[in-house]
């Protein structure tokens, strides 16, 4: 007599879904620790600095005239005359609380001159970043298909990113506003009472209120420094994207997908793209940071009031509250887009996470 036994279960995908899933969720929370803990450093990197710098904070902001009395006076008040280790935790409860310290020069609160100055500079980077996206995409294509040509762009991209950001700015501005009278010079809009509030970026703030006359010139004024700063990071970013690529054409998967008879775009969309994006990713989130540091050379070629212009004012007077909190603020600016960068590139390839 046959014995009949039931024929075993095929396995399903369930379990390694589900280790995937808590594997991304483990290295999410670990990359958010990470970036705790650098911001904790970073904020006891600038209290020494400024414990080191020899300024005294309530001198500077009583002024020349204060008595003796009364700077002691409100040192008290203020806790400057506690133990060092209570002066930081009180400083970065501050930081928690979003109090940055008071400016030396315009006497405000620093966290509300930086929310005024910090707009324009995220409005510009933002668009010198799609500029740098979109030529390092165009630089990568075009090295690896070798279309008759395009040569030119590549030396032309080349140059521009060989040249010093000040000089590039300067020459465009000899170039596309001196001579072809193309571009607008500087600033964010050619008559800035006609610029509405709100926001602080100006691009949303147009829109919403309908001003597209506005809008189209606040775009004019955008291109000249956002190229400027754009080019330079594209051709990182470019050469990196391009190594990738050639990189994954030469793969076996890909190799499998010709024999299939799939065409070149449909190749490239669906199985080399994905696959070489991971370090033209880490490459961007490095010239995010580069990005925001060449914002002070170019806000001043272009006029452009942003917190580079803030930051380079304050150096000038020995400002420390101000440089520390932009300091503090663009740093985590790179840390948090870093870590961003980080979580994408797990989740385009799980390899990374596993």
């Amino acid at each position: 007599m046959t014995t009949l036994t039931a024929p075993a279960k095929a396995p399903t995908a369930a379990p390694l879904m589900r280790a995937v899933r808590n594997a991304h969720v483990r290295f999410i929370a670990l990359r958010l620790a990470a970036l705790v803990v650098l911001l904790l450093v970073l904020s006891l990197v600038l209290f020494t600095l400024q414990q080191l710098s020899g300024t005294d904070p309530i001198a500077a902001m009583l002024g020349s005239n204060a008595s003796h009395s009364q700077i002691e006076a409100v040192r008290h008040q203020l806790g400057y005359d506690q133990p060092a280790a209570e002066q930081y935790f009180r400083y970065l409860n501050g930081l928690l609380h979003g109090n940055l310290g008071t400016s030396f020069r315009t006497r405000h609160p620093v966290s509300s001159d930086i929310a005024t100055f910090l707009p324009p500079t995220i409005e510009l980077v933002l668009a010198a970043l799609l500029v740098a996206l979109v030529l390092a995409a165009a630089f990568a294509v075009t090295s690896v298909a070798h279309w008759k040509g395009t040569w030119i762009f590549r030396v032309l991209l080349l140059v521009g990113a060989c040249t010093p950001t000040f000089l590039l700015g300067i020459a465009g501005l000899i170039l596309l506003y001196q001579d072809l009278g193309w571009l607008p010079a500087g600033g964010q809009v050619s008559n800035p009472d006609t610029a509405p509030g709100g926001t602080g970026f100006l691009l949303i703030d147009t829109l919403v209120h309908g001003q597209l006359g506005v809008f189209g010139d606040a775009v004019k004024h955008l291109v000249l420094p956002a190229l400027a700063l754009g080019i330079g990071p594209a051709l990182s970013i470019g050469r990196v994207f391009r190594s990738s690529i050639a990189a994954t054409l030469g793969s076996d998967y890909v190799r499998t997908a010709r024999a299939k008879g799939l065409t070149e775009p449909r190749i490239l969309r669906r199985h080399v793209f994905r696959n070489a994006v991971n370090a033209a990713l880490s490459m961007t989130g490095l010239q995010i940071g580069f990005m925001f540091a060449g914002t002070v050379v170019v806000e001043g070629v272009f006029s452009w009031p942003g917190i580079g212009s803030y930051l380079e004012q304050s150096i000038a007077v020995s400002d420390f509250p101000a440089v520390a909190g932009v300091t503090f603020v663009l740093a985590g600016i790179y840390l948090v887009a870093n870590a961003l960068v980080d979580i994408l590139q797990s989740l385009a390839d799980p390899r990374i996470t596993l």
